[in-house]
């Protein structure tokens, strides 16, 4: 017998970059040499010292058990330790921080917690796909913000029309931003504070790439905003500070009234994250940041080389601020999916496609500098060689 899926499975969005996976799969298992530029894949591993606390806490039976529901104390804590430090912003360990099974987990399920069907979730394009599914999930209807280089991809609060503003119930936000590279500014953050509150509005900031920000421009927290903690949560992953994108650890912040729905969403999800990755994550957050600067460092090196050799071969684009990603403007005559295919084609170069990731992000691709310098200079190499631009042969 083979059962119908439900009718929310069906409408879930379709996975854009499986597709991708599938192209540049057939490519390597053909024997070509490919770099991939296309995912957002940390290239290096988890900080040893990450990996000691694991590997002890591994061994300790206690932590075999189910662990407390809600998280344990000692991570909390150390969340609420690390905003303090990095950000200056005061925290309720049991209140104010809820325990997530990676980012994308409280993303996804934010719009369940808060939402009932029909109702409006403001949303950027471009943007991460997987926000979409969260609204899909809660049937909810999805409003897209447009973000374009015009505006320093920034959303336009002045342009959503007023009875969108006024049915809005949640909205996304992510900086440094995945996939444009763009940073907010405190004064955006303080706009968004005081519309979110007009219109009723729960901010949701994505902060993946808080700590990956360049030319000393350290990325904002949306919560060091005065009144930020009224407005909204933000939600902190480990998988890109300090490479532990499989451990599957991240949390939220924030609003008491948000955390308590997630928390209360996952009581009936789930037990709690095994304590042995808790344990690891919140040696992680407490210890030493100098891997954390040390990464930040080797981020801002492999951009500066990627846009000095696109630049060398008259592919101009802006420089990332933070995120390791660099939004590439498409050439004239080309979608952004044909030119994606093009590169992986005839340079054996992966790149994702601006469409995947909403309208808006037609006319870019997304390149992610998670490979070396040399890799990333060969790929410009390999791109110079199609003809497609034309060459300066300097750096300006």
């Amino acid at each position: 017998m083979k059962f119908e899926h439900s009718d929310v499975l069906k409408q879930l969005p379709e996975q854009f970059f499986a597709s991708l996976v599938k192209k540049v799969n057939e490519k390597i298992a053909a024997g070509h040499d490919v770099i991939n530029l296309g995912q957002g894949n940390p290239d290096q591993p988890t900080p040893e010292h990450i990996v000691d606390t694991m590997a002890q806490a591994v061994r300790n039976p206690e932590n075999h058990r189910y662990s407390s529901f809600r998280g344990s104390r000692s991570l909390k804590e150390a969340a609420a330790a690390f905003y303090q430090r990095e950000y200056g912003v005061e925290l309720d360990p049991e209140r104010e921080v809820a325990v997530l099974f990676g980012g994308k987990a409280g993303l996804v399920e934010l719009p369940q917690c808060l939402l009932n069907p029909g109702d409006t979730v403001l949303v950027p394009d471009p943007g991460y796909p997987d926000y979409w599914s969260g609204v899909e999930l809660a049937r909810a209807n999805m409003e897209t913000m447009p973000l374009t280089a015009d505006n320093q991809f920034l959303p336009d609060y002045s342009r959503i029309p007023k009875e969108v503003k006024e049915k809005a119930k949640l909205m996304y936000l992510n900086y440094p931003n995945n996939p444009t590279g763009a940073q907010a500014t405190s004064a955006f953050f303080e706009e968004t504070v005081r519309f979110a509150k007009s219109n009723g509005i729960c901010v949701v900031h994505d902060f993946a790439y808080g700590a990956i920000g360049y030319d000393g421009k350290r990325p904002v927290s949306f919560l060091e905003t005065a009144g930020a903690k009224d407005a909204g949560i933000e939600i902190y992953t480990l998988s890109k500070t300090y490479n532990m994108a499989g451990w599957r650890v991240g949390f939220a912040v924030g609003n008491a009234s948000v955390i308590e729905a997630l928390n209360l969403y996952q009581d009936h999800m789930y037990v709690s994250l095994f304590k042995a990755v808790q344990d690891a994550a919140a040696a992680a957050l407490l210890s030493d940041q100098a891997c954390v600067q040390e990464q930040n460092e080797r981020y801002e090196k492999r951009r500066n080389a990627w846009i000095r050799a696109v630049r060398d071969i008259g592919w101009h684009a802006d420089a990332p601020q933070g995120s390791f990603f660099a939004w590439m403007p498409v050439p004239d005559g080309y979608t952004s999916e044909a030119f994606s295919d093009l590169l992986l084609e005839k340079a054996n170069v992966v790149t994702a496609p601006g469409i995947g990731f909403g309208k808006h992000g037609e006319g870019y691709v997304r390149v992610g500098l998670l490979t070396s310098e040399e890799r990333l200079r060969e790929a410009a190499s390999r791109i110079a060689e199609l003809n497609i631009f034309k060459k300066t042969g300097h750096s300006h």
